[in-house]
C-alpha cells in the first residue's frame, strides 16, 4: 500500500469536508466494470478493496481515496488487418474505392463488434488528503496520471482548489550545487544515481546509475554547464527516492528503520495491516514534506 511515487500538491483553501461527506460526494462516480461495448470505465472504489465498501479510509485525520480504471485491450494490428480485409471485400464487390469516411465508419463497426470479446485489465491509483497540513499527495508516476485523478475529484466536489508544490529556489539549481560540493543538507544523503541535462534547447542528457557521483567526471559535466534534473537521495536513512526538477518523488523505497517499524506491528487482518501502513506512511510524509520544502527555500505562496 505504500506509495511508490509522490505527486505533491498544496490546498489553497481549507478542506472542510469530513471523511463521511467526502465519501458521499465520491458516490456520484462509483467504479463499475466496462459494459459490453465500452472501451473503458473509471470510478471510485474502496481503498481497502474487498475488505470494505467505504470510499474514504481515514486515519489520524488523513483521508485516503482510490480510483479504478478498467480498459479493454484491442490490438491495433488486429483491427487494421480486419479493416483491410473488409475494405478489400467491399471494394471488389462495389468496383470502386471506399472514401476515408467510409473506411473510418467501417473501423468503428469492427471495434464495436470486437469490444464484447476483448480482454480487459484494470489499474488503481491512490491519493490522500491531509487537511491539517494542507497537502494532497497522489501515487502517480506522471503529472498526467495525477491530474486525471484530481480532475475526477473536482467533478465530484464541484471545486478542489489545489496547486502543484512550488518552491522559491529551483530544484535543479539546488541539486546541482549539492553535487558540485559533494555535500547535501543535514539529514539528506546523496546516493548513486542522477540525470544531468545541458540547459540549451535539445541539450544532451547524461544518465548515471550505480555510479559514484563524487567522482571528478561528474563534476566536469557540471562545470561545463549541465544541471541536475534527477537525483537519488535518502532522507534521515528512513526513505530513499529519486527527486526530479519538478519536485516529483519517484521510486520511493522504505529503508530499515521504517521496515522494522512495520514488522513490529501485530496486525491480525488485512484491514488492520492496511490501516497500520497508512497511519505510518502519512505520519512519515507529514514530517518529510515540510523538510522537502525547506531544502528549496520555502514555498512560493499563490
Amino acid at each position: 500500500m505504500w506509495f511508490k511515487n509522490l505527486a505533491i500538491f498544496r490546498l489553497t483553501e481549507s478542506f472542510t469536508l469530513s471523511a463521511t461527506d467526502l465519501a458521499k460526494k465520491l458516490e456520484q462516480m462509483p467504479f463499475r466494470p466496462c459494459g459490453k461495448h465500452e472501451d473503458s470505465s473509471f470510478g471510485w472504489t474502496a481503498p481497502l478493496g474487498r475488505n470494505s465498501e467505504l470510499l474514504v479510509h481515514q486515519a489520524n485525520g488523513f483521508m485516503m481515496i482510490c480510483a479504478k480504471k478498467e480498459e479493454k485491450v484491442l490490438p491495433t494490428a488486429v483491427i487494421n488487418e480486419m479493416v483491410q480485409e473488409k475494405v478489400l471485400e467491399l471494394e471488389t464487390k462495389q468496383g470502386s474505392k471506399l472514401s476515408r469516411k467510409e473506411r473510418n465508419s467501417l473501423k468503428d463497426e469492427i471495434i464495436f463488434e470486437l469490444l464484447p470479446k476483448a480482454f480487459s485489465f484494470s489499474r488503481i491509483a491512490y491519493a490522500y488528503i491531509d487537511p491539517k497540513g494542507g497537502w494532497v499527495v497522489v501515487d502517480a508516476a506522471s503529472a498526467k496520471k495525477a491530474e486525471d485523478l484530481l480532475s475526477s475529484v473536482r467533478r465530484c466536489l464541484g471545486s478542489f482548489p489545489i496547486v502543484p508544490l512550488n518552491t522559491v529556489e529551483k530544484p535543479s539549481m539546488v541539486m546541482t550545487e549539492w553535487l558540485m560540493k559533494n555535500q547535501a543538507p543535514k539529514g539528506i544523503g546523496i546516493e548513486d544515481e542522477c540525470e544531468l541535462r545541458s540547459p540549451e534547447d535539445e541539450g544532451g542528457i547524461l544518465r548515471c546509475k550505480n555510479h559514484d557521483l563524487a567522482l571528478p567526471e561528474i563534476k566536469n559535466h557540471l562545470q561545463k554547464g549541465k544541471l541536475v534534473i534527477k537525483l537519488a537521495l535518502n532522507w534521515e536513512d528512513r526513505i530513499s527516492f529519486i527527486l526530479d526538477e519538478e519536485l516529483a518523488v519517484k521510486r520511493l523505497r522504505l529503508l530499515d528503520v521504517i521496515q522494522d517499524q512495520i514488522t513490529d506491528i501485530n496486525a491480525e487482518t488485512d484491514a488492520e495491516r492496511f490501516d497500520a501502513d497508512f497511519s505510518i506512511m502519512t505520519l512519515e510524509f507529514a514530517n518529510f514534506l515540510p523538510r522537502l520544502v525547506e531544502l528549496f527555500g520555502g514555498e512560493i505562496k499563490n
